[in-house]
């Protein structure tokens, strides 16, 4: 005879603590956290994880920064950015040149074949996005994104 207590059912995503009556930070994480999958399995065949294609991102709209500073925006640890830099480097996707006043700091910038990744990367990843933002108005679309942005900007520095 089984003496063990059953175990309390989980809910599907949707349901629940899981769905529209749950705590927003849960919630956040949890879409974050499909959305982080969506993009694993949308970049797998190129080799390519999320934080690449983030580094990867920041690197095309911030051309020249510093490892340091790369790891502020694209919301990784230095360390992380320190690997990330070294893989893609490696894979000839970006370059690194010693900066122009200070000869300690390395800017980093895309290569032409890190330019190409980062184009078919993010074709695939604006998919995703799309699919996400179907079934919202302009104005709903843009209401969640000045409510995730006072979220990220209202967060203790």
């Amino acid at each position: 005879m089984d003496d063990a207590a059953p175990k309390p059912l989980i809910p599907q995503v949707g349901e629940g603590k899981r769905g529209e009556n749950g705590y927003l930070g849960y919630l956040l994480r949890q879409a974050a956290g499909a959305y982080r999958h969506r993009v694993e399995l949308a970049l797998a065949d190129l080799r390519v994880t999320p934080p690449q294609f983030s580094v990867l991102t920041m690197l095309a709209a911030y051309p020249g920064i510093s490892n340091a500073d790369l790891a502020r925006l694209a919301l990784l640890t230095p360390q992380t950015v320190s690997t990330i830099v070294a893989n893609l480097e490696r894979a000839g996707a970006i370059v690194r040149q010693p900066h122009h006043y200070h000869g300690r700091i390395q800017q980093i910038d895309l290569s032409e074949t890190g330019k190409s990744l980062l184009a078919t990367c993010r074709e695939r990843v604006q998919g995703i996005e799309r699919h996400m933002a179907d079934g919202l108005s302009r104005e709903e679309e843009s209401a969640l994104r000045k409510w995730l942005v006072r979220v990220a900007t209202s967060a203790p520095r």
